[in-house]
């Protein structure tokens, strides 16, 4: 079965998607689904916090609630925010409950939000991008405790540049350093499929992929990054059409063991 790798559901704050209402869009479309609730242990310490939106939650209440529908078709994980000064904070919080998939996500660069547009003021998209891609490698190896890294193209949703989109050719080295690291402490690259609706986010995704199947990169997880229940499985056959031509094996986790999706 096929999985759709990221979503979700009300334990996160940005999110109002029920349990039961995932789990009944995934089940039409003939789809597993793994909930990766938001913990940013930094999110409290950014200028954006007003005590109205906490990218943390409970595991034990994540646990009590969603344990029933836990099995072969819905599995429990997290996304976490990975920062310099948040390692000990995941760590201590992954050790509360035992998660399915663990997937490391850069969604802060500065203390800043990347939803937001301080953090690309005064800089250019060679600067913002750069700095970007050079953590986000730098994270890979400071938390190789992770299975899956997380939309690796996630600032081009937010970037205020006309063109948005991460470019091999202009970032080559910086990205060839963020896929060996993740191939080095065997993480898994996610094939974020939120994009894929544009047709150029595709071709430059492709040529970040392919550079990552060159390097010897054999798996990806495939993940809508749902907050609504309809965008559950979203573009997902684009997403497969990519991995067959890249000769990647689309693959889930269980218990933090890696699976093969059939």
């Amino acid at each position: 079965m096929l999985f759709d790798n990221h979503s979700h559901t009300v334990f996160s704050s940005d999110s109002e998607m029920t349990a039961a209402d995932a789990i009944a869009q995934a089940e039409s479309l003939g789809l597993g689904l793994v909930f990766t609730e938001h913990y940013d242990h930094i999110y409290k310490h950014t200028k954006h916090y007003d005590g109205t939106i906490d990218f943390r939650f409970d595991p034990s209440a994540y646990w009590d609630q969603y344990q029933q529908y836990r099995g072969d078709k819905l599995r429990l994980g997290v996304e976490i925010g990975l920062t310099p000064d948040s390692r000990d904070a995941n760590l201590a919080f992954l050790q509360q409950a035992d998660f399915d998939l663990v997937i490391g996500s850069l969604h802060f660069m500065e203390n800043l939000d990347l939803y937001y547009p301080d953090y690309y003021e005064g800089k250019d998209k060679a600067q913002a991008y750069g700095k970007y891609l050079s953590t986000m490698g730098q994270m890979i190896v400071e938390n190789p405790y992770i299975d899956v890294l997380g939309h690796i193209d996630y600032i081009c949703r937010y970037a205020p540049y006309e063109d948005k989109d991460i470019k091999y050719s202009d970032g080559a080295e910086l990205i060839d350093k963020v896929l060996q690291a993740v191939i080095d402490n065997g993480i898994v690259m996610e094939l974020n499929t939120r994009r894929l609706e544009d047709a150029m986010a595709v071709t430059k995704l492709m040529q970040i992929y392919r550079r990552y199947q060159q390097l010897g990169g054999q798996y990806i997880t495939l993940g809508s990054d749902a907050h609504k229940a309809e965008n559950i499985g979203m573009n997902f056959k684009t997403a497969q059409h990519m991995a067959e031509c890249l000769k990647l094996k689309p693959v889930t986790f269980a218990e933090r063991k890696m699976e093969y999706c059939k």
